[in-house]
């Protein structure tokens, strides 16, 4: 009786794919090569994946969505504050990070342009802006339709770019277990949460429309 052929997972694919762009320091030179080092065939990858960019898409996805996901594991993740929620996501990603320091650095840094980089980024990215528009960060009531989505988009680029901003100090941080890098992440979501504290800004609004409403003279 034959032996039933092991079916291939996706993340067999992706850990397979790292541990050669590692040991090679390169990318696979072709579908048909990679998938006859895997023992599949070649139509058995495409099932899964387009591309070589498309799996490397999928890998920083998955670090960010692993991040979520044992965040949500913890009863106590839903009752913390949105900074503290923010921070817990920050120091878990990056630790995942950690655990993978060498394929992230050869892959970010291997690019040829800034752009190609980001651009694999954007799974991670549209994950990143859905938890950080979950996590209950208070914004202003600006009523008006077109305010509104003028504001959440820059909240959202906010963020992200802050997000960019701690994984190039990541990148370049050569202390011990990467500590200059948690303090980085401390620093930089308490000084954002600062900036975005509405209260002062809603007290201004608070006033001016008591002004408005008393019709109250100014003219000395």
């Amino acid at each position: 009786m034959a032996t039933k052929k092991k079916e291939i997972t996706a993340l067999e694919i992706i850990s397979k794919y790292m541990d050669l762009f590692l040991s090679e320091g390169n990318k696979p030179t072709s579908i048909y090569k990679f998938a006859k080092d895997l023992q599949m065939e070649e139509s058995e990858f495409y099932k899964f994946f387009s591309s070589f960019e498309q799996i490397e898409h999928k890998i920083f996805s998955i670090f960010i969505e692993n991040s979520i996901s044992l965040l949500e594991k913890n009863e106590e993740f839903e009752t913390y504050a949105p900074k503290d929620k923010l921070l817990s996501l920050y120091f878990t990603i990056f630790e995942n990070f950690t655990a993978n320091r060498s394929y992230v650095l050869m892959d970010l840094n291997g690019q040829g342009s800034k752009l190609k980089s980001l651009k694999k980024l954007s799974g991670l990215k549209q994950t990143f802006i859905e938890f950080v528009n979950q996590i209950g960060i208070e914004k202003l009531d600006l009523k008006q339709e077109k305010l509104q989505k003028i504001q959440n988009k820059g909240f959202e680029e906010g963020f992200w770019v802050q997000f960019l901003l701690i994984l190039k100090f990541w990148m370049n941080d050569t202390s011990p277990s990467f500590e200059k890098t948690d303090v980085f992440i401390e620093k930089s979501v308490h000084a954002s949460f600062d900036m975005i504290n509405t209260q002062p800004i809603k007290s201004f609004i608070d006033l001016g429309k008591f002004i408005l409403k008393e019709k109250m003279d100014f003219k000395l």
